[in-house]
């Protein structure tokens, strides 16, 4: 048996490597629940669009994407020695979750004949002698799996959300965190009264109790929302767009909510009349151009008009 190893980023490489699987790794070192998400079944324009996106939006050099995201990802492809299995290893949240479907879709295009796909479900900092139990436990993916997760995929890449907003009411089968995964990404579209993403109302009401430092903020978001597994460099972007948009001021490492942050918490303004939405994609949703607001009291994705 050769077995292919798809690792989502390079916090388990190390501990990967340090433990007795057999076989060979790839890191998926994307981030695709953030920015956008070309609707085509060609992964090279798709790559092409995102080296495109990240560099215009996010300051990630397109050689440095193309080296570090692109190159690696060649490793899933046939070539000479075939993978009898394909390993995936996955965490639940968000992030991980959203990797996980475009690996799948990405696969699923470059190979005629399929290997085994396996899924792994990973927790949060796994230690190197518990890979091979992790190994043991993983499940094999039906065709109808991999069906669910190149639909999400799809749906995930389309202009309107709506069909992306089932998935979280589906049984997903042995993908059993991408309905939460999914249903979690849906309020990061503005909300209906004040234009906030659940994470950003979430940063302005702690900062309404009280100053934060960075860090601090930080570690509260994740100790509060671990299902979004975002790092410091998302959290850092959606801080600077909020210092940008006058909701939030930064004094060296302090952070303290502006008045006019306080009125949007109150429903009095709307961040999108202060934020730019220029270039500013949700999958294949282009926010600035789109009707679609969450609604907390429907729980659920609403049209407005425009």
């Amino acid at each position: 048996m050769s077995y292919l190893h798809v690792l989502n980023g390079d916090a388990s490489l190390t501990a990967f490597r340090q433990s007795e699987v057999p076989g060979e790794p790839v890191v998926c070192r994307e981030f695709i629940c953030e920015g956008k998400a070309k609707n085509t079944k060609d992964p090279e324009l798709f790559f092409e669009s995102r080296a495109k996106h990240l560099e215009f939006h996010y300051g990630i050099d397109q050689q440095s994407y193309h080296t570090q995201v692109v190159k690696e990802l060649e490793k899933l492809k046939p070539s000479g020695s075939f993978p009898s299995e394909i390993i995936l290893w996955f965490d639940y949240d968000v992030f991980c979750q959203f990797n996980l479907i475009f690996i799948i879709h990405l696969i699923r295009q470059r190979f005629k004949e399929l290997p085994l796909i396996s899924l792994v479900d990973l927790p949060k900092h796994t230690e190197p002698a518990t890979f091979n139990n992790l190994l043991n436990a993983r499940v094999l993916l039906t065709p109808g799996d991999l069906e669910i997760a190149d639909d999400a995929w799809d749906a995930y890449c389309l202009d309107t959300p709506q069909a992306l907003e089932l998935f979280a009411k589906f049984n997903t089968g042995n993908l059993i965190h991408l309905n939460t995964a999914i249903a979690a990404q849906l309020p990061r579209f503005p909300d209906i009264n004040n234009g906030l993403s659940i994470i950003q109302e979430f940063f302005l009401q702690r900062l309404q109790m009280g100053t934060y430092r960075w860090y601090d903020l930080y570690k509260l978001f994740w100790d509060s929302m671990p299902i979004y597994g975002f790092g410091d460099f998302q959290l850092d972007i959606m801080m600077n767009r909020m210092i940008n948009a006058g909701v939030l001021e930064q004094e060296d490492q302090m952070l303290r909510i502006t008045s006019l942050g306080s009125e949007i918490l109150a429903n009095e303004e709307n961040y999108l009349d202060y934020a730019s939405m220029e270039h500013r994609w949700l999958g294949g949703v282009r926010l600035k151009e789109s009707p679609w607001r969450w609604s907390k009291t429907l729980q659920r994705l609403v049209a407005i008009d425009k």
